[in-house]
């Protein structure tokens, strides 16, 4: 049964990134990258650092070692080439979700944090958390894009899973 969870929280991933983007695209790259009051500083440093947060645990579940620094990196300072790594990342991450196998779901994981703190966790929390973490930082986006010209988009699951 997780595993279809974890397909339908990937599902809504990708949709709801898509929304966010689409609303972010409708402003100019200075609006994007406006200082505002938020831990990665801007709409642009937010969409970058849920990026870096994907790729850190990807390699995670793919059994490589990854260290989780620089979490405020600026992978792409160019919007429209985030926005199409974005989908090729929203991608993966579907595909990640189709091959999850139960075997996998109860196993643990070896972690290093960016404090350099050695973690072992049940893979089911880290993949939950994996998705709570976009959510998480697309609301943080919600909320700055209340205070541009833009109307945030809807991005409530059940709305956006079954329109």
């Amino acid at each position: 049964m997780l595993q279809k969870h974890f397909q339908m929280l990937a599902r809504y991933n990708t949709l709801a990134n898509r929304r966010i983007y689409d609303a972010c695209a409708l402003l100019s790259d200075a609006e994007r990258k406006r200082a505002r009051p938020a831990f990665f500083k801007s709409i642009h440093g937010t969409l970058n650092h849920i990026m870096v947060g994907d790729r850190i645990w990807l390699t995670r579940f793919a059994g490589e070692k990854i260290p989780s620094t620089g979490l405020d990196a600026i992978l792409y300072e160019d919007f429209a080439e985030l926005s199409a790594v974005r989908r090729l990342e929203d991608r993966r991450i579907e595909n990640f979700a189709a091959g999850l196998t139960e075997e996998f779901i109860k196993g643990t994981i070896k972690y290093v944090n960016n404090q350099g703190k050695l973690y072992e966790d049940p893979v089911e929390l880290l993949i939950t958390h994996f998705f709570n973490h976009q959510t998480h930082h697309r609301g943080q986006i919600h909320d700055m894009l209340t205070q541009t010209e833009i109307a945030p988009p809807v991005l409530d699951m059940h709305r956006i899973i079954n329109p």
